[in-house]
């Protein structure tokens, strides 16, 4: 009966079940309170993906040049060549893994949008008192999962700019190189991490009751849905998460260096 226009409904009997489909429970509500209903954990959202982007773009810039001061001998030595495209993609692999500590904000929206039961008539305190550290369950899977996807997000741009474009000061890229690196960076990050992400988003999904350990939903991925499972979702995650990390990142690339330009010039 969830089927939309099934053999022998009538048009307007497809049309209720679709706006049933769509909807949910809001289905029978007001125009702006179905438009509202398609934003679930907007708020939870929007909190997590600002503070994540500050932290990350200005984050891997800080461990790059710290490494670039201190260590640059070291890469150079270890990875000849690519030894800045390296850097990039280990400073971006350590600030991935320190997102852990934003955990809370990423449970709390998926749970909203996939569990929305769990948080129905609740308050941010009661949330926060009846999960505690359950809100950060997950956190071993979401460091290995950020770990290889923002060593791919940034060693890839890295490598777009470097080998595609032969930049040798990154900074000095026009928008348009930082939007080909970004999505170069972007595509291989979303790949990368797809398989601990969806072992994360299963975690982080479940109520604190019906909780199940990382490696026990692996095994059961793999018994019961076999090894694709671990890439589910991932074309619509390309479609749809994919360009608003190339925008983002785009920005932030062509942004920083000329915002810090005009800092330095003030200093000076």
């Amino acid at each position: 009966m969830n089927q939309p226009f099934a053999k022998g409904q009538t048009t307007a009997e497809g049309f209720s079940v679709l706006n049933k489909v769509i909807f949910r429970d809001a289905a029978t509500q007001g125009t702006f309170t179905k438009y509202k209903s398609l934003f679930p954990g907007i708020g939870f959202a929007a909190g997590y993906k600002v503070m994540q982007r500050m932290y990350k773009w200005t984050g891997q810039r800080h461990v790059k040049d710290y490494f670039n001061t201190h260590h640059s001998s070291t890469f150079k030595s270890l990875f000849g060549d690519n030894w800045k495209t390296m850097m990039h993609a280990t400073a971006g692999s350590i600030i991935g893994v320190g997102e852990i500590v934003l955990l809370p904000l990423d449970a709390l929206k998926i749970k909203a949008q996939t569990n929305p039961e769990i948080l129905k008539g609740k308050g941010l305190g009661q949330i926060i008192t009846q999960e505690g550290w359950g809100l950060y369950r997950g956190a071993s899977w979401t460091a290995a999962r950020n770990a290889p996807g923002s060593f791919a997000l940034f060693g890839g741009s890295a490598f777009v700019k470097e080998n595609i474009f032969g930049l040798k000061d990154y900074n000095d890229a026009t928008f348009f190189q930082n939007f080909c690196a970004s999505i170069g960076g972007a595509f291989a990050s979303i790949t990368v991490s797809s398989p601990l992400d969806v072992i994360k988003t299963r975690i982080q999904a479940k109520s604190a009751d019906k909780a199940e350990a990382g490696l026990v939903i692996l095994s059961n991925m793999v018994k019961n849905e076999g090894f694709g499972s671990f890439f589910k979702g991932l074309v619509p995650k390309l479609l749809v998460v994919g360009p608003k990390l190339v925008f983002s990142f785009t920005i932030a690339d062509a942004a920083i260096p000329l915002i810090s330009g005009i800092i330095d010039g003030k200093k000076n």
